[in-house]
C-alpha cells in the first residue's frame, strides 16, 4: 500500500485527486492540507510515502515545502508536483530541490494514477521534452562540468534523461533491472545528485544532454 499525502490549496482539486486515488485498491490517502506549511509533520506523523504537491499556497508553497523535507529527512517521501500552464519556473526549481517528478492538474485520471505509482517505485516523472525546455531556459551562464564517468554509466544517464524507468533501461541495455539499479546509485555518486531528477537535471545543465538531441 502506498501511502499519499495531497498538498493542495483548492479543496475541490484535494476532493477530486481524493476520489481518483482512493478508488485504487494499492493506494491509500493518508492526510491532506491546503499549506505547505504542515508538511513536514504530517509526513512524519502518517509516514508518507508521496507527496502531492501544489505549487503556489498561501504561506508556504510547494517549492519551499519541497525543499525542507528533502533537506530536513533523512529519508523523505517522493514529491510529485502538480502543476497548471505559467509556472514552468516553479517547477523547474522544484526539480532541482528534489521533487521525482511533476504533473498537470489538468491529466486524466489513470494519467495521474500511473504518475503515483511511477514515483513511488523511485522512478522520476519528468517529460523530457518539458525538461529539456527548462533546462535550456535556465542553463546556467557558466556551465557544470561532470565528472567522468563509465561507457555504461553514460548509457545509464542518457537514459535517465530520456525519463527512462530501471525496467525500460534493463531492456535497452539487455541487463537485469538489479544491475541498473546499481550503475544509477553509482552515477548519483559520481554526480553528487541527491536523486535520478537531480542527475537528469544536472544532465541538461552541464549540456551533457543536449536539448532537441
Amino acid at each position: 500500500m502506498t501511502r499519499l499525502l495531497l498538498v493542495d490549496d483548492d479543496e475541490l482539486v484535494r476532493a477530486g485527486l481524493r476520489m481518483i486515488l482512493e478508488a485504487e485498491p494499492d493506494l491509500e490517502v493518508v492526510a491532506e492540507t491546503g499549506d505547505g506549511v504542515e508538511v513536514t509533520s504530517l509526513v512524519g506523523r502518517h509516514a508518507v510515502d508521496v507527496v502531492l504537491m501544489d505549487v503556489r499556497m498561501p504561506r508556504v508553497d510547494g517549492l519551499t515545502a519541497t525543499r525542507h523535507l528533502v533537506e530536513s529527512l533523512a529519508d523523505p517521501p517522493r514529491v510529485l508536483v502538480l502543476t497548471t500552464f505559467g509556472q514552468e519556473e516553479a517547477v523547474y526549481e522544484a526539480l532541482r530541490a528534489g521533487a521525482a517528478g511533476f504533473l498537470v492538474k489538468r491529466a486524466r485520471p489513470a494519467e495521474i494514477v500511473a504518475a503515483v505509482r511511477t514515483v513511488a517505485l523511485g522512478d522520476t516523472l519528468l517529460f523530457p521534452e518539458a525538461v529539456r525546455d527548462l533546462a535550456r531556459r535556465r542553463a546556467p551562464a557558466a556551465r557544470p562540468t561532470l565528472p567522468a564517468l563509465t561507457d555504461r554509466e553514460t548509457e545509464v544517464l542518457r537514459h535517465l534523461a530520456r525519463g527512462a524507468t530501471n525496467a525500460e533501461i534493463a531492456a535497452a541495455l539487455v541487463v537485469g533491472t538489479e544491475t541498473v539499479k546499481t550503475h544509477v546509485a553509482a552515477v548519483l555518486g559520481k554526480l553528487g545528485a541527491r536523486d535520478r531528477t537531480q542527475a537528469v537535471v544536472l544532465a541538461y545543465e552541464s549540456g551533457f544532454v543536449v536539448p532537441g538531441e
